[in-house]
């Protein structure tokens, strides 16, 4: 009898744990699922006082709207061009540094990593006059250049991988060293396969994080063709808070589509990631 009491509790509560799951789950997706709503109802809908998800009539043109006026597919291209330029300069930089972090031992070892934790903590907007004005002084400003320069290596990277470096027993990096391979062979051939959650981890914070700065491309761009996603959605805002809610939900749908796509790929991989390098 005692152990169908306790049996009964730890399915209560676990049925309780999936609950607050669950309603934590609607929380989190009901403003998407507003967001696909609005972008397939017509204005006369947008604005009725009750709310219903399911248009009554299903309306497509801020789709096209989204496209021919705000262009939204320059926009989108712009925003995989930079945010995947400055991954693939982050993993040409953070990758070597990490690895020395983890694996080389040298005198300035706790300062260099001291010098990485700070930059996690100093928030980018701290930097952002200095690093405006080097921008302006190279000739820069409003050039892709710009968007991706000041982005080349990331503290969080360095970071993530460094605790997935340190994880690798070191009998294979000796085991390597003796059969002849040289270290940029030993990284990228025999290391960095082995950390590939981690890689897809910070790929994701990269991605994300970059593909989402409005910030940033606010202060370096001001011509349309350059903008990236959240600058470019921002045309679609009037003087009076924005008045094309439509196709601005559209184009957000447009927006997030590749970050959900991207994410549900990798998703594996980057839980596997943050739980192999010990991120909390």
């Amino acid at each position: 009898m005692v152990f169908n009491k306790a049996k009964c509790r730890k399915y209560l509560f676990r049925i309780l744990v999936n609950v607050l799951l669950a309603l934590g789950a609607v929380v989190v997706l009901l403003p998407f699922v507003w967001m696909l709503s609005l972008s397939v109802k017509p204005e006369n809908e947008i604005y009725e006082a009750a709310i219903h998800f399911l248009p009554t009539e299903w309306d497509f043109e801020n789709y096209v709207e989204a496209f021919e006026f705000g262009e939204v597919g320059t926009f989108v291209k712009n925003g995989l061009f930079v945010t995947l330029s400055i991954l693939a300069i982050q993993i040409c930089t953070v990758v070597p540094a990490a690895y020395v972090l983890a694996r080389k031992h040298f005198k300035l070892e706790g300062l260099a990593f001291g010098l990485v934790l700070t930059g996690l903590i100093v928030p980018q907007q701290a930097v952002v006059i200095p690093l405006v004005l080097a921008i302006s002084k190279l000739g820069l400003l409003n050039s892709f250049p710009a968007l991706v320069l000041p982005f080349m290596t990331s503290a969080l990277g360095i970071f993530l991988l460094r605790q997935s470096f340190k994880a690798v027993p070191q009998e294979l990096i000796d085991a390597a060293r003796v059969d002849g391979a040289s270290e940029p062979y030993i990284l990228w051939f025999i290391l960095v396969p082995l950390v590939k959650p981690a890689l897809a981890a910070f790929a994701v914070f990269s991605i994300v994080s970059h593909w989402n700065d409005f910030f940033w491309p606010l202060l370096v761009v001001n011509d349309l063709s350059l903008a990236t996603p959240p600058l470019g959605i921002s045309i679609f805002a009037s003087d009076e808070g924005g008045n094309d809610v439509g196709p601005m939900m559209a184009s957000a749908t447009i927006i997030v589509a590749p970050l959900l796509l991207a994410f549900l790929c990798a998703r594996r991989w980057f839980i596997q990631g943050i739980t192999l390098s010990g991120l909390k």
